[in-house]
């Protein structure tokens, strides 16, 4: 139910790889060497085309006039400018998180600390204390809650896999699957029972809940067989969708969901199933059974209430029965019935199947030991926060309120400081609809906020998106799944007190980043501009939560292009008015091939697998460039202003991208990005002030700092690739000049103070 670039699946199915965020997450490397003879001298004949192409291009022009009235924007860096960590394989947090690491992550410059929450990507729930509660004692079962006691500090965190689990796909590492269609009458899938009226307090229409199912390819349906557990849902309704997927809309396509001319049925009973949704097969793709009123019935004997919440299904059969069977009514006796869906409890053997939630009941059996989260204690206790508040998360999609309010609980006693609680992450890319998440995190806002009415809660932290962020239209045709929400939230009258939001534009890590560096600035920008369109408040803060090149692995991360990109997002992120944006890849990391086409990660340090030596990568020159000299490294305010960017030659992307800053010591500073691979640009500066008689520009003497290839060269050799220089940034000072040279793919400042 997101837009269609928000997925990246289209490119991610191109490749054969799974979409989104599981690789987002930076697993360990596979330890192979596979350069070779061929591929090093292309590497070397590429590298000569590019300096002969640098020498042979001469300079273009282009001016920069900073609109230096008011300020656009203001902001602390020391509080603005951060970085986030996350969960990895298990045993990599104590590689990585060493003493001699963390003071190098640190010495990067940023300030606040972003704590990523993996398990809800994965679909899991996160024991984020290992000691705790089971709501089935005897059998080490049912719906978990951490304890919140001091008793001695946590060592360990784990999520655990959802028996319960209906989607295919997950956004972590994508190796769970289905119970819908696993081929086991044992197994079942079980929607939420927290989105229940008995919750709610709404009507059995406010929550419907669903499950799509994607044969593929266009199919001729005639006919259903869905085989219920229990609950079961009392009414429901099976539908096609008229259009190419609706799992990934469109702004511009009206597609929607159409009833079978015997879809809807009003009584339903449980069981097993058989309903003759048409007489003449509709070529379909894509079918939808949407539930409502639950029967409220539980196979095994509970008293928890949740266990007979909801829906359940064991199986679904998909297809249509022949001619025969249709004019003699036999369809599940003479065995006629074609069933189109691949039944296998394998995520690429089996059919695809969404579902609107998953309850979120396990087993202790259920742990999963492949993916540990750092632990609470050890990251507020380091020096990874600065001293600074944390932003910590809680579980919402597949977690309890009761133990999210736990996790609170205990940081409280701990007197740990958190700057805020994000609620979830992403349920927009895990096909929630606004409705459904708004109701889950009202729930856990309503009891946070009447524990501790001064903490600040907010989210959802949406996946990036192109466009508009979309789901299916509702009853007056609203299609924002963000307005939605937050009309939603304002109606249950919980606090929404920060907007989080992830922004990783590029899907295609296997062409040359140049043409994509030139959509940066714009890319967000109408990111941004979609999300107030959709009511986003501007009286609270943005809070980028995570920014990187792409969700997937590539040389780009890695390669000079990675600094380029990140510094233009943040000079974007704050003109436009954003307030705290947080890096991701601040921990060190190995190297990936996610789609077999380069090697990188989303890092800006290097851990190599036989040394315990980090290489700064280019993202960690471009950190310090940012935070050290273009804005000083200290708690005071810097006042940002927008800057007017004009080439000699016009252009839809601009290749050059200049950031102004007055910082307290009075000086100007200019972050200006060059983004053309092999020519070099001549810039001018000027600043305007309304009312002056003429355009201001500095005077005197000017720090420049400049980052480019002369410092930073990547050599791509497959698991062993480094970079082969990685030389801090250039220093020297220039008188003011009519015009100042920027190299190809390069970061430069230019700081000092303008005539009278």
């Amino acid at each position: 139910m997101r837009s269609s670039s928000s997925d990246h699946s289209p490119f991610a199915k191109a490749f054969g790889v799974r979409c989104q965020q599981q690789l987002r997450t930076g697993t360990r490397a596979w330890r192979c060497v596979v350069a070779t003879l061929s591929f090093a001298i292309l590497g070397t004949l590429q590298l000569l085309s590019q300096t002969e192409a640098r020498n042979d291009e001469t300079p273009f022009a282009v001016s920069a006039v900073v609109i230096a009235d008011h300020p656009v924007n203001q902001c602390v860096p020391t509080a603005a400018l951060g970085a986030g960590v996350d969960g990895h394989e298990r045993g990599e947090c104590a590689r990585m998180f060493t003493d001699k690491n963390i003071a190098e992550m640190r010495s990067a410059g940023f300030g606040p600390l972003a704590y990523r929450l993996r398990t809800e990507l994965a679909g899991e729930v996160w024991h984020w204390n290992p000691r705790g509660t089971w709501s089935n004692p005897a059998n080490r079962c049912g719906y978990w809650i951490s304890d919140d006691s001091l008793s001695e500090l946590i060592n360990v965190s784990y999520g655990y896999r959802l028996p319960r689990r209906g989607n295919t796909i997950d956004q972590a590492n994508d190796d769970g699957y289905s119970r819908i269609v696993d081929g086991n009458e044992e197994s079942i899938w079980k929607s939420n029972p927290y989105l229940d009226p008995h919750f709610t307090g709404k009507s059995d229409d406010a929550h419907p809940q669903w499950a799509v199912i994607d044969l593929g390819a266009t199919k001729l349906v005639n006919s259903i067989r869905i085989h219920w557990a229990a609950p079961y849902a009392r009414q429901y309704r099976v539908e096609y969708w008229s259009g190419a997927d609706p799992m990934h809309l469109h702004a511009n396509r009206k597609d929607r969901w159409h009833l079978f001319p015997n879809g809807a049925v009003d009584r339903g009973s449980g069981g097993e199933e058989f309903v003759r949704l048409c007489a003449k097969s509709i070529p379909v793709r894509f079918v939808r059974i949407l539930m409502t009123h639950s029967s409220q019935t539980n196979a095994n004997a509970s008293n928890d209430i949740r266990d007979r919440l909801g829906f359940a299904i064991r199986e679904i059969e998909l297809g249509s029965i022949d001619t025969y069977s249709l004019r003699s009514g036999a369809a599940n006796s003479n065995g006629r019935f074609h069933d189109y869906i691949r039944h296998a409890a394998d995520r690429y053997r089996q059919t695809i199947v969404y579902v609107s939630s998953t309850d979120p009941w396990h087993r202790a059996e259920d742990i999963d030991y492949k993916t540990e989260q750092p632990v609470l204690d050890f990251i507020m206790r380091s020096t990874l926060t600065n001293g600074l508040p944390v932003l910590v998360p809680v579980g919402v999609l597949y977690d309890t309120p009761e133990n999210a309010i736990a996790e609170i609980r205990y940081l409280t006693k701990r007197e740990y400081r958190f700057e805020g609680i994000e609620l979830g992450e992403e349920p927009d890319g895990q096909w929630a609809s606004p409705e459904d998440y708004a109701a889950l995190y009202a729930r856990v806002a309503a009891s946070l906020a009447a524990m501790n009415p001064n903490l600040k809660l907010g989210g959802p932290s949406l996946q990036s998106f192109e466009g508009q962020l979309l789901t299916w239209p509702d009853a007056t045709a609203n299609r924002s799944w963000m307005n939605r929400f937050l009309n939603c939230v304002r109606s249950a009258g919980v606090p929404f007190d920060f907007f989080s939001f992830e922004f990783y534009p590029f899907d295609n890590v296997c062409t040359d980043a140049a043409s994509q560096l030139l959509q940066t600035p714009k890319r967000l920008s109408e990111m941004m501009t979609s999300l107030r369109a959709d009511g986003v408040p501007t009286a609270i803060p943005w809070l980028m939560t995570e920014y990187g090149y792409s969700v997937f692995a590539g040389r780009s991360e890695v390669d000079i292009a990675d600094a380029l990109f990140n510094a233009d997002t943040v000079g974007t992120f704050l003109t436009l008015g954003g307030s705290k944006a947080y890096l991701y890849g601040y921990e060190p990391n190995y190297l990936e091939d996610e789609l077999k086409c380069s090697w990188g990660n989303l890092m800006m340090l290097q851990m190599q697998p036989n040394s315990n030596e980090l290489n700064r990568v280019s993202g960690y020159f471009a950190a310090q460039l940012i935070t050290k000299e273009w804005m000083q490294p200290i708690d005071e305010p810097h006042e940002i202003f927008p800057v007017k960017v004009q080439q000699s030659r016009a252009s839809s992307s601009s290749a050059v991208s200049v950031y102004a800053v007055r910082r307290p010591d009075k000086q100007w500073a200019l972050l200006a990005i060059n983004k053309h691979s092999n020519r070099a640009a001549r810039l001018s500066v000027d600043f305007n002030f309304s009312g002056a008689r003429s355009q201001a520009s500095f005077a005197g003497s000017l720090d420049v700092i400049r980052f480019s290839r002369d410092q930073y060269e990547w050599h791509d050799d497959g698991a062993n690739g480094h970079p082969i220089r990685n030389l801090p940034p250039a220093r020297f000072t220039q008188d003011a000049s009519s015009f100042y040279e920027m190299p190809p793919y390069s970061l430069t400042i230019l700081r000092g103070r303008l005539a009278d």
